[in-house]
């Protein structure tokens, strides 16, 4: 539900004239200190120098595949489509976790989660605007660009369940999020970040703090976490509570509309979804 208020903070801070960029680059520059806080209250810097090489360049690539590159896709779609239809589309990324696990356990799925998957998908062309092309051809680059965060999104769910039981969730996420700062900073800088920074009002000043405690911090470190404890399959079917949260605020804060196909595109994801939980629950 954290994760799902973000694109409520990102318009906001779209009206006051920063950069899709600048709302990426500096959320991470607030929230890393936090994250290093968390890891230093759970274990010393000492046991954290001793992580594996290959644990540390697995999470940091995760880390920067889905918080660097994933979340600047992300954050620009964001300025093209509406923070609800964002949300429903990156919603997609439970049916590609199934899909890898399958690929990695080297099994066929179930017809239920083909089914579901079909479901999933198919729900996604209908919030893209479905028989309604020119509601498909207004969100058509914007949707593809979440459905490439969802990617990466993905992946990082994959690497977390099994790196996080090895090294624990908040020295994985530390290192994930210390390596997409590491590409976030200069990529911002090296765009004019400096000066935009110096106009950003009070006001924006505060929704960034918003942003990167409430939307970054707080849910990341959950996430890791409940994908130690339960796998990156269970984690990413229980995030079905995101889209309806980012659709009802959105509809509250932001005033925006759904049309009749996003809604039922919204329907079918979610409807997959459960479908795919409830496939995994029955199995023996």
């Amino acid at each position: 539900m954290l994760f799902a208020a973000k694109g409520i903070f990102a318009k906001k801070l779209y009206t006051q004239g920063l950069s899709f960029e600048g709302v990426v680059a500096i959320r991470a520059m607030i929230s890393l200190p936090l994250f290093w806080w968390f890891a230093l209250r759970r274990e010393s810097l000492s046991t954290i120098a001793t992580t594996p090489p290959r644990a540390i360049f697995v999470a940091a690539f995760a880390g920067a595949l889905c918080y660097y590159a994933g979340a600047l896709l992300d954050f620009l779609a964001l300025t093209m489509i509406d923070a609800s239809i964002e949300r429903v589309l990156i919603f997609s990324y439970p049916a590609m976790v199934v899909i890898f696990t399958s690929a990695r356990d080297r099994r066929w799925p179930e017809r239920r989660v083909l089914a579901a998957t079909l479901l999933a998908y198919l729900g996604v062309f209908f919030t893209m605007g479905g028989f309604d092309l020119a509601e498909l051809r207004a969100n058509l680059l914007g949707a593809l660009l979440v459905i490439g965060s969802a990617l990466s999104y993905a992946v990082y769910f994959m690497v977390g369940e099994t790196y996080t039981r090895s090294v624990g969730s908040a020295r994985f996420t530390l290192i994930a999020m210390t390596a997409a700062t590491a590409c976030l900073v200069p990529h911002y800088f090296l765009i004019g970040g400096l000066h935009e920074m110096t106009t950003i009002e009070p006001s924006g000043w505060w929704l960034l703090i918003g942003i990167a405690v409430f939307c970054m911090f707080l849910p990341a470190s959950f996430q890791a976490e409940g994908v130690r404890r339960i796998g990156a399959e269970r984690g990413a079917v229980l995030s079905s509570v995101g889209p309806p949260t980012t659709v009802l605020l959105a509809f509250t804060l932001l005033d925006e509309r759904l049309s009749a196909w996003q809604w039922a595109g919204m329907a079918l994801i979610v409807l997959g979804i459960l479908v795919l939980d409830l496939a995994r629950t029955r199995k023996p």
